[in-house]
């Protein structure tokens, strides 16, 4: 891997911060600027069953950095006058989205992005199996915050973002995934996929499984194999997926978590954010699509959210902030005083995290697998001991 940075002192950085190597599967980081990487470190193994040593280039299912990336594409979509951020979404849907509770108080764009829509879900309904109908999903009262309406209050929901990738699939004609591939990860030279199937065979051999705290395969056990179904399916149901219908059911494809990406791909997208919608010369989002994403509209004040134990202070569309400066928030994570955006991902006993630094113009990316669940957390912040490691040890490669 080459790297910027001299490596005498990269190898001295690391050897004075690495973690026991039982405490985790793998551990990646990158840490980039405006103009490419600044160095990088990939310690551990990939995949357990062969010992394969994982890499900067290995894509890992990094969860919730995934919606920040779908929200990449509504941007694109906003910038070519296609959506916009403030208008009834149900327009887009064909069918009317509203919280019985609230019946004439429309739903946002905006809203859906920021967690701030009111939609709530029982138990896991953000996963709808193939043939299942969004709609439907969304007419259970049980699916809505009956006290707060929307606009009025934040709460970290998933079923957000498949709502958002039904509104993509209508307004582009095309299936979630497919879209997002060709305009916005093929662009930037990613190959990355959500679910695997527009993924290259050479990224399904360097995947990253992902392993429970007892060491067995809870996700992505392929071994160089395509998945045999890349979507939900019900128990006993064949997965065929001539069953999709535009626009019926946005979970499939996963826009709220299933992104596969590596640590090196991240640090793409977060060049791109950087350097206002480019990346390589070739435009990605306009500058107010970056700001779009990037401005936070939604901050705790005490009584307006959720904030999961401090996790969640504030909201952007598609995007969060670290640290969470408003009182009871308090977040010790970022170790020298800047503040960055971007997101956090949580799924599968990994965790991860893309964020930039938009007045130093730098970045990191990162995560870490095998992490148990639940994990004890780092001082003074609501993240965990490992992904604080894996943020801190990234972070420690940029300049001074």
């Amino acid at each position: 891997m080459r790297l910027v940075v001299p490596m005498l002192s990269l190898l001295l950085a690391a050897c004075a911060t690495v973690q026991p190597r039982g405490a985790v599967g793998a551990e990646v980081g990158v840490a980039f600027g405006t103009s490419g990487e600044i160095g990088g470190f990939a310690d551990g193994v990939a995949d357990p069953q062969s010992r394969r040593r994982v890499t900067v280039d290995d894509p890992v299912r990094v969860a919730s950095i995934s919606k920040m990336v779908t929200a990449i594409g509504v941007m694109q979509l906003v910038d070519a006058g296609k959506l916009d951020l403030t208008s009834d979404v149900s327009r887009w849907l064909g069918w009317e989205l509203r919280n019985p509770h609230f019946p004439d108080r429309p739903i946002t764009l905006s809203m859906l992005l920021s967690h701030t829509s009111s939609v709530r879900e029982r138990d896991d309904d953000y996963v709808i199996p193939l043939g299942g109908s969004l709609q439907h999903v969304m007419n259970d009262p049980g699916n809505w915050d009956p006290r707060h309406g929307p606009g009025d209050h934040f709460a970290y929901v998933n079923l957000n973002y498949p709502i958002i990738g039904s509104i993509i699939e209508q307004v582009t004609g095309e299936r979630f995934d497919k879209w997002m591939r060709t305009h916005v990860l093929a662009p930037m030279r990613l190959d990355a996929c959500f679910n695997w199937p527009t993924c290259s065979d050479a990224a399904i051999i360097r995947s990253v499984e992902l392993d429970g705290a007892d060491g067995k395969p809870v996700k992505d056990d392929l071994h160089g194999r395509r998945p045999d179904c890349p979507v939900f399916v019900k128990a006993g149901q064949p997965c065929d997926l001539s069953q999709w219908r535009l626009g019926e059911n946005g979970s499939l494809f996963a826009p709220q978590g299933g992104l596969r990406i590596s640590a090196r791909g991240l640090a793409r997208i977060g060049r791109m954010l950087l350097n206002r919608g480019t990346l390589d010369g070739v435009r990605i989002l306009s500058p107010q699509g970056v700001d779009r994403l990037l401005t936070q509209v939604w901050s705790f004040d005490g009584s307006n959210g959720e904030t999961d134990g401090g996790f969640y202070c504030s909201a952007g569309n598609g995007t969060h902030r670290l640290p969470n400066g408003q009182a009871g928030c308090a977040d010790k994570i970022v170790p020298d005083g800047a503040v960055l955006v971007g997101h956090a991902g949580d799924a599968y006993n990994m965790k991860s995290g893309l964020w930039i630094d938009v007045k130093r113009d730098r970045g990191v990316a990162y995560f870490v697998t095998r992490v148990p669940d639940p994990a004890p957390k780092a001082p003074g912040t609501a993240y965990t001991a490992a992904e604080v490691h894996a943020l801190r040890r990234t972070y420690a490669l940029l300049p001074k």
